[in-house]
């Protein structure tokens, strides 16, 4: 039975649109929960020796009375460590803060981790952060355009997997940002790290499924360009399904359930990341060519040829 994958084009794209759109407009209301990795601040997180942390209240007047601190939030995890982020306390070390929270409740602490971000630096990482996807899709196009160079409209190739590279990094953002909301993530350098490695295999699967297009339009010279595209993506659909859901993502569903506190974020982050990879590399990338190749934008709010319309 012949696939008709682009057939249903229109399908995957509002399926896309329906992960996608909720996502922003929960970041339109709430914004990034950006760590401070990104922002500058403090961070602690301690254990009590009792068991029994205190109220979160409680930590944030001690924060406010005694070190002046500013945008204290407290939490408290599942193994009842208590985590404290803040802004930038300068000039303070971990050991009079934990001295300080020691005496005020009377409790022995075990430091588990603290970090602390200068502004400067934070502006600085967010900077880099922001240029190293930049960077990472011009050079995208640059060698897709190059390795495409014999095909008519090579620079479509290279738009088309940025386009689907930005469908997955928004897929990306879309769970930072719910996951900020009802786990309390929050998007640090592990988000970051995530979200290159997931746009590294994205576009060397999307180059698989171009490549194969470009080998069959020698071979099928009389096809339509729409029912090319459609062949060469069964061909790869098997070995793109193989690839990531039978190696990568298996393990990194192990990872996220087995894993621990720790990597629980980034495992989840990847496995998302990478099965919308293989998802746009399939439904996405090779769908837009389509609609290019077509200019089926001209028949989207009017009637237009019924030649246009796939």
């Amino acid at each position: 039975m012949k696939i008709n994958i682009i057939g249903k084009r229109y399908i995957f794209f509002i399926f896309s649109l329906i992960i996608i759109v909720p996502g922003l407009i929960l970041l339109a209301i709430n914004g990034l929960p950006l760590s401070i990795d990104f922002t500058s601040g403090s961070y602690l997180e301690v254990k009590f020796e009792s068991g029994n942390p205190p109220p979160p209240a409680e930590v944030i007047r001690l924060y406010q009375d005694t070190f002046n601190a500013k945008d204290v939030q407290v939490k408290t995890t599942e193994d009842g460590s208590l985590i404290v982020r803040s802004a930038f306390l300068r000039g303070l070390s971990e050991g009079s803060i934990i001295t300080a929270l020691e005496q005020r409740f009377n409790d022995k602490i075990t430091l588990v981790r603290s970090d602390a971000i200068d502004p400067v630096i934070g502006k600085e990482v967010a900077y880099r952060a922001l240029a190293a996807v930049g960077i990472a899709a011009v050079m995208v196009i640059l060698y897709i355009f190059f390795a495409f160079r014999g095909l008519s409209h090579a620079f479509r190739y290279g738009i088309c997997a940025i386009i689907a590279m930005l469908h997955d990094v928004l897929i990306l953002v879309s769970l930072g940002v719910i996951g900020g909301i009802l786990f309390n993530w929050q998007v640090d350098a592990l988000f970051l790290t995530a979200v290159l490695t997931v746009i590294g295999f994205s576009v060397q699967d999307k180059i698989v499924v171009f490549d194969r297009i470009r080998e069959n339009s020698q071979v099928y010279r009389r096809l339509s360009f729409e029912t090319l595209v459609n062949h060469s993506i069964v061909q790869t659909l098997q070995r793109s399904i193989n690839t990531q859901l039978m190696t990568v993502e298996f393990m990194l569903l192990a990872l996220a359930l087995f894993g621990g506190i720790a990597l629980r974020e980034f495992a989840v982050i990847l496995l998302v990341g990478l099965l919308s990879g293989t998802y746009s590399s399939i439904f996405i990338a090779a769908s837009s060519l389509v609609v290019w190749e077509n200019h089926e934008w001209k028949t989207w709010f009017h009637r237009g040829s019924k030649e246009a319309v796939a």
